[in-house]
Formats: structure tokens, sequence, C-alpha cells
């Protein structure tokens, strides 16, 4: 009995779109690149030799398309990689007045969609590095190829050999291209620190408090629950806030409003733990936005905030019941 194309491919369709989605910050861009990968392998699967193995095949496919699609776009930066920090004394500021038109923002990613809940824990840990916020802003700085290079080996963990067959190049120019990648991401990837499992009792114990003084609008408790170097962004607003007592002035000044105005949902993005976040009308709860939060030992370090109904709708489980 013969395997057929959709039998055969399948199984990579998961770890293909986390591939498109590092290589372009967009997870719809992703979404779409994926589907124009299988329509060109399918159109082609009469001519696989078998000379690479098919998951190579299918990278090499995803990867022209998506370097291809990559040469009319620009990078998709956060509002940190486009301006200082605004401090506290600028917590009150304008934010109408601070735009940048028709800047490509980096877009969260769904855990729910790109890390297999099936895979074992070390494999799940690996996928979620590999999609964090942090990391995924700073491959944006490094050239199309460079990125992709840096991707295939360092992520995907690809021979020099076989990532030289993905981009039709050889393994010297590859390995060149490696170091200048490695070289570049570390000059704009963050001072690393312990980070949270997202699915551990600290981390959820932190989450819990966190929203309990969102919702609450207690602005005292939510100050416990940031570190002092705290920073919150909210692209597509390119104004951002660094320091503890920026965000709280911030937060408090123009976020949190009456006790019972949110209603966040925690859900999983980019590796991280995340919250949908809700107005609460009567009636109604329609949602806001989603908040991607980077959690340590010592508390929230960042906090973006998607401020865009429609990026953060696909993460919400369920509508949520109003709550007193």
């Amino acid at each position: 009995m013969s395997v057929t194309f959709d039998e055969l491919t399948a199984g990579y369709r998961r770890e293909l779109l986390a591939h498109c989605y590092r290589m372009t910050g967009s997870f719809q861009d992703a979404e779409d690149l994926v589907q124009e990968t299988y329509l060109r392998a399918w159109r082609a699967f009469d001519r696989f030799e078998g000379r690479s193995s098919l998951r190579v095949w299918l990278y090499k496919i995803a990867t022209m398309a998506t370097l291809t699609a990559l040469q009319a776009r620009g990078r998709r930066p956060l509002p940190s990689g486009l301006m200082a920090p605004t401090d506290a004394a600028g917590a009150r500021a304008d934010l109408a007045a601070a735009t940048v038109p028709g800047v490509p923002w980096l877009e969260p990613a769904p855990d729910a969609v790109l890390v297999n809940p099936d895979d074992d824990p070390a494999a799940q840990v690996a996928a979620r590095e590999g999609i964090r916020l942090a990391f995924v802003a700073a491959l944006q700085y490094l050239p199309p190829r460079q990125r992709a290079v840096l991707v295939l080996r360092d992520v995907l963990l690809l021979s020099a050999a076989e990532t030289a067959e993905v981009l039709d190049t050889t393994a010297v120019a590859v390995n060149s291209a490696l170091r200048r990648a490695r070289a570049g991401l570390a000059a704009h990837r963050p001072d690393p620190d312990e980070l949270l499992d997202p699915d551990g009792a600290a981390a959820r114990d932190l989450v819990r408090r966190y929203v309990s003084a969102f919702e609450r609008a207690d602005v005292d408790a939510l100050v416990r629950t940031l570190r002092a170097d705290a920073a919150l962004e909210m692209p597509p607003t390119p104004v951002w806030y660094s320091g503890r007592d920026a965000v709280a002035e911030f937060l408090a000044a123009r976020v949190l409003g009456q006790p019972g105005h949110w209603l966040m949902e925690p859900v999983g993005a980019n590796g991280q733990a995340a919250l949908v976040a809700r107005v609460n009308r009567a009636g109604s709860t329609p949602v806001h936005g989603l908040q991607v939060l980077t959690l340590t030992a010592t508390g929230v370090r960042r906090i973006v905030a998607f401020n865009d109904p429609l990026l953060a709708a696909p993460f919400s489980r369920a509508p949520l019941a109003s709550r007193p």
C-alpha cells in the first residue's frame, strides 16, 4: 500500500511553522509560507529523488520561500529596538503623539500550535526556547541569510552540509556565515537570566499574583510582582517604559482603571506565560490584547502588551464570563 504525500509530510507542519515564524517574526506570515511550502512540495513531489532526507527537502523549500518573501520586507522590531525608554517622568505622556506609521511589528505566536504537548519534556523546553520573544526579536537584526544559517544550525541542529544543501551554498560559506550570525546575535540578545518554567509552580504563583493585582487595580500588589529593572512594551505604540517605578506609574495612570475593569486569561505564547486581556463591560468581555510575560525567580522582568484584538483573539481558549 503506497503512502500519500499528506501522510509523509503532515508530521513536519508544526516545526516548519515555527521555522518560518523565527525567520519572519510574524505568525500570520509563517502560516502563509507553510501553506506555500506544502503547495510547492506537493507539485514537485514526483521529482523528489530521496538524495536528502524528506525533512531537509521541506526545509529547503520553506527557507527559500521565506528568503524570497523577506526581500520585500523590513525586520519586525519591538519598541525597545527603535527608541530609548521613557522614564517615570514621562509615564503620563500622550501616546497618540508617539506613533511610527507603517512599522511591521513583531507578532506573538501561540504555544498551542508551535509546541507539541506529546513531545518529551526536553523537546518541549527546546521548542519554547526557540520561539521566545527576545530570541525572535534578536534574530530580526540579522540579514536574512545569516538568520537562516543560525536557525538551521543552532536551533534545528542541521549539519553544515545539510544547511549548505538547504541554502544552495557550501559548508565553508555556511560556517563563515554562522560565525557572523552568532556575533550579530550576541550584540542584540539580552543578558541571560534564569527564566522560570512557565508550567512550574513558581511561575504559576507569580502569574496568579500578577493577575490578581491587575484585575483588582492594586498598584502596590502589582509592584511587588515586578523586578526593579522591569520593562513594559506595547506594540504598536513605540513608547516603552524601563524600571519598576516607570512601569507602575504608567499602568496606574493610563491602564488599570477601577477594580474589575480587566479580566485576564492565562494562556501560552512564545514559550512564555501570557495573558489574554479582556475589558469587563456590562454583558460582554471583548478581547483587548495579549500580554507576554518574561518571568524570573525575582519577579516579572518584561511585559510585552500586544494591544491588538486581532493578534490576541486566537490565543483565547473560550469566552470569559463576567466576574465580580
